[in-house]
């Protein structure tokens, strides 16, 4: 049996993509696998900041659209860049163990967030670390930054920005993490959803395949990204939207902390709640309805203002 997989070409993708197929092969020894590397939409449009591109899916829909017309038999994405709204012929199978879903902050003078001097130039690519930049440090001023986790540390070593801000998870999977300065914390940076797990997807008619996938599934981590994901579909607004959900599941339980925040930081809304670990997409929406509840909608409200 021979199994050919999608992925993204940049380093980070390949090596989330070995790390599943390290896992498989010591679990099928008989399978064989091919890595097909397909450049996304994402990778094509390396200036424009993530704001000005419309389309939704820009890392992951080329990808996925070779494994519904069976180029490759599954996909291994980085869970963050999964829209909520998947397409009818694919499903997520697993999600393998996923590791740490915390920001962290690089910085050339290797002072933390709060000691930044005044004025000092923060590049970050997403909305969502901006709003909660300027929250935390409205002295700051952040520029946007586009590329993967090397080209970023590589701008920051050369010096075009003074610190920068990256998911914890990239660092430490391309052996990055000697470079951290500070992570962050959940509440002041609540990361985006999936934020530190691999999604891996197939055909949902594709039950020989799926049957081999569903091996390498974490049930606490897929039932975390599906808590955080309903509650950013509850919500709406996607990855353009300065919002974060993060989950922790143990035993029967799981926890859930969300925060929606106006584009500047101005305004910013936190929910937590705890559900059952077999109802994650319940808790998700709990925690969304709470937050509608209260000054969310003015929240949202604001956001459409400012991306027409």
């Amino acid at each position: 049996m021979k199994l050919r997989i999608g992925t993204r070409g940049s380093r980070l993708s390949v090596t989330q993509t070995e790390s599943v197929v390290k896992d498989l092969k010591s679990k099928f020894p008989d399978i064989q696998f091919e890595v097909s590397v397909i450049k996304t939409t994402g990778d094509k449009i390396l200036n424009d900041p993530l704001l000005k591109i419309k389309e939704k899916g820009i890392f992951e829909k080329e990808i996925n659209k070779a494994v519904i017309n069976g180029e490759v038999d599954f996909a291994v994405h980085s869970m963050k860049d999964i829209p909520v709204d998947l397409d009818q012929y694919i499903r997520l199978v697993a999600v393998p163990k996923r590791v740490s879903p915390h920001d962290v902050l690089l910085s050339n003078s290797c002072l933390k967030l709060s000691q930044l001097p005044k004025g000092t130039i923060i590049g970050t690519g997403s909305p969502r670390r901006t709003a909660q930049i300027h929250k935390v440090r409205p002295d700051i001023k952040v520029e946007t930054i586009r590329g993967n986790v090397e080209t970023r540390v590589e701008k920051l070593n050369k010096g075009e920005y003074d610190a920068i801000i990256v998911a914890e998870a990239g660092l430490l999977r391309l052996g990055l993490s000697d470079k951290i300065v500070e992570r962050l914390s959940l509440e002041d940076f609540t990361p985006s959803a999936g934020q530190g797990a691999i999604a891996i997807v197939a055909r949902a008619d594709n039950k020989r395949v799926i049957d081999v996938l569903e091996n390498t599934n974490h049930p606490a981590s897929i039932a975390e990204v599906l808590a955080e994901k309903a509650f950013v579909q509850k919500i709406g607004g996607g990855c353009k939207v300065p919002m974060g959900a993060v989950a922790k599941a143990r035993n029967t339980r799981i926890s859930l902390l969300a925060t929606i925040l106006s584009p500047d930081g101005s305004a910013k809304i936190q929910s937590s709640k705890v559900g059952d670990i077999n109802a994650p997409k319940d808790l998700g929406i709990l925690v969304a309805n709470d937050i509608l509840s209260g000054e969310g909608e003015k929240i949202l409200n604001s956001w459409r203002k400012f991306y027409e």
